[in-house]
C-alpha cells in the first residue's frame, strides 16, 4: 500500500513504517472508490466469478468490495491490524478471528484477510486462489524486495492464474516514494522473464 512524502526506499519494507502511517492517519493511498482501471480491465482476464482472488497488501481497499460484488471470494493480506479491523467495521461485518500459521485470519462475508507478513505465508495459509489483483503492493515495495515479492506470489498462485497489476511510471526525481515508480521494462523483467510463475503477461494502457 503506497504512502506519501519523502522516505528512504528501504523504510517501506518494514511493517512499522505502515503501522505508523495508519496510526497517524496518513492514509492518502486509500482510494474512496474502486479503482477505475480494475473496473475497466478485470473482465479481460476471464476469471470465473467463483474463483477466489488474492489481494496482497490490501489495506482496507474498496477494490476488495468491488471484486466481491463480481462474485469472487476475496483473500487479502495486510500487515496492519488497524487496517483490517477498519475494513470489516466499515462493512458492518463481525469477523471470526483465528491463528493461521504466522498470521491471524479474519473472516466474514466472503472476505478472508490474513493479518501478517506476506512473505511469512505459504499456500496452506492463503488457501486456493484463482487470480491475483495488485494495485498497491509492487509499487509500495523498494526495488530490493520486488523480485522476492513476485517470486513469492508464484508460490502462492496456481501456474495458470492471471494477475491484474497496476503500477506507476514517473521520471526519476519527480517524487519520493512510496508509491515508487515501476516502469514497464521492470515489470516485464520481473513477470515476463521467469520472475514469477503463471499470470497474465499482457499490457493495457490506462
Amino acid at each position: 500500500m503506497p504512502g506519501e512524502g519523502p522516505q528512504g526506499e528501504e523504510e517501506a519494507a518494514r511493517p512499522g513504517f505502515w503501522e505508523a502511517r495508519w496510526a497517524q492517519g496518513r492514509t492518502g493511498f486509500h482510494q474512496p472508490r474502486p479503482n477505475p482501471l480494475l473496473e475497466r480491465h478485470w473482465a479481460a482476464l476471464g476469471v470465473p466469478p467463483e474463483a477466489p482472488v488474492l489481494v496482497p497488501l490490501c489495506g482496507k481497499s474498496l477494490d476488495m468490495v468491488w471484486l466481491r460484488q463480481q462474485g469472487h471470494p476475496v483473500v487479502g493480506v495486510e500487515v496492519v491490524e488497524q487496517a483490517v479491523a477498519a475494513f470489516f467495521a466499515e462493512r458492518g461485518l463481525r469477523p471470526r478471528r483465528r491463528p493461521a500459521g504466522a498470521a491471524v485470519l479474519w473472516e466474514a462475508g466472503g472476505y478472508r484477510i490474513l493479518q501478517g507478513d506476506l512473505f511469512a505465508l505459504g499456500p496452506e495459509e492463503v488457501g486456493p486462489v484463482g487470480a491475483c489483483y495488485d494495485r498497491a503492493a509492487l509499487v509500495a515495495l523498494p526495488r530490493s524486495a520486488r523480485r522476492r515479492y513476485v517470486a513469492h506470489l508464484g508460490r502462492l498462485l496456481p501456474a495458470a492464474a492471471p494477475c491484474l497489476l497496476i503500477t506507476l511510471d514517473y521520471p526519476p526525481g519527480e517524487m519520493e516514494g512510496p508509491p515508487f515508480s515501476v516502469p514497464p521494462e521492470e515489470v516485464w523483467e520481473l513477470w515476463g522473464r521467469g520472475g514469477g510463475q503463471g499470470g497474465s503477461r499482457g499490457q493495457a494502457s490506462a
